[in-house]
């Protein structure tokens, strides 16, 4: 089942430092596993260059529902989707997997605006048509 729902799987490796007192993963490594993601799909898959004065994606909010914990060195594995397509928003579906169990799942809205004014704008038509191929369920 959890390969249907995240068409898009990345490896984030843990480390030393990501353990917090508890003895866990601090929640913060969470966040950064899911922004990562979606960002290295942004970039390598749908073509966007945040440097080059395009339009950008912005967070407006972000969620994460933690299900098990999990601790340094194991490594995770983050899948990906895409919930709803709007016209200048997509809301992105992440799963935080341990060989194959679902520890935390996670939920981010980018907004993308335009990089000087930072006001929304449609999603760039590259990368609704790659949100689309390999991200929609």
């Amino acid at each position: 089942m959890t390969e249907q729902r995240w068409p898009h799987r990345a490896h984030f490796g843990t480390r030393w430092n990501d353990n917090d007192v508890y003895g866990h993963l601090n929640n913060t490594v969470y966040y950064e596993a899911m922004d990562t993601t979606i960002n290295v799909w942004l970039m390598s898959t749908a073509g966007l260059d945040p440097t080059a004065g395009e339009p950008i994606g912005v967070c407006v909010s972000s969620s994460c529902e933690f299900k098990a914990s999990a601790a340094f060195p194991e490594p995770l594995e983050v899948g990906l989707r895409a919930g709803r397509l709007g016209a200048t928003s997509v809301t992105w579906e992440l799963g935080i997997l341990r060989g194959g169990e679902l520890v935390a799942e996670g939920r981010f809205v980018h907004v993308f605006v335009d990089d000087a004014t930072r006001r929304p704008v449609p999603i760039p038509d590259r990368i609704r048509a790659a949100i689309e191929r390999d991200l929609v369920v």
